[in-house]
């Protein structure tokens, strides 16, 4: 993947982010957190270190919402359209592959597989909760 900008945003693109270089990981996400939040029974992410992510309008609409430390999920006050998910533990950034129009989503592995409500047998890495250096055990299932 070429390093370049994304440009994405709410659902009625009151507001807009532009991302820039390459995500630090994508793929999806099985914990009951995620697919809450998703109203999916999967939710597709891209990790981004936070200085790629900026917010180019509608900044004065985005909404907070942490249910924990361990994330900070932002959506548009105005249309209810989710935005990105601050990770401050991991000092990440997790933008949902549907919110960036056009951007080329090669998911890597899946993880938190262990809470699944949906088998995919995609062949990708299935991690049974977080990979090691997010502090999870790092271990992989079977699909």
């Amino acid at each position: 993947m070429s390093e370049r900008a994304y440009v994405g945003g709410c659902f009625c693109g009151a507001i807009e982010l532009r991302i820039e270089g390459r995500p630090s990981a994508m793929g999806f996400c099985h914990c009951i957190s995620c697919r809450q939040w998703s109203g999916s029974p999967v939710n597709a992410f891209t990790l981004w270190q936070p200085i790629a992510v900026t917010i180019v309008r509608g900044a004065k609409l985005i909404g907070t919402f942490a249910r924990s430390e361990r994330s900070v999920r932002k959506w548009c006050t105005r249309c209810g359209g989710h935005l990105f998910t601050e990770h401050p533990r991991w000092g990440l950034v997790d933008v949902p592959g549907a919110v960036l129009p056009g951007f080329p989503f090669d998911p890597q592995f899946h993880m938190n597989y262990a809470e699944h409500a949906l088998r995919l047998p995609d062949g990708l890495p299935k991690m049974k909760d977080l990979p090691a250096p997010m502090g999870g055990t790092g271990q992989t299932m079977a699909e």
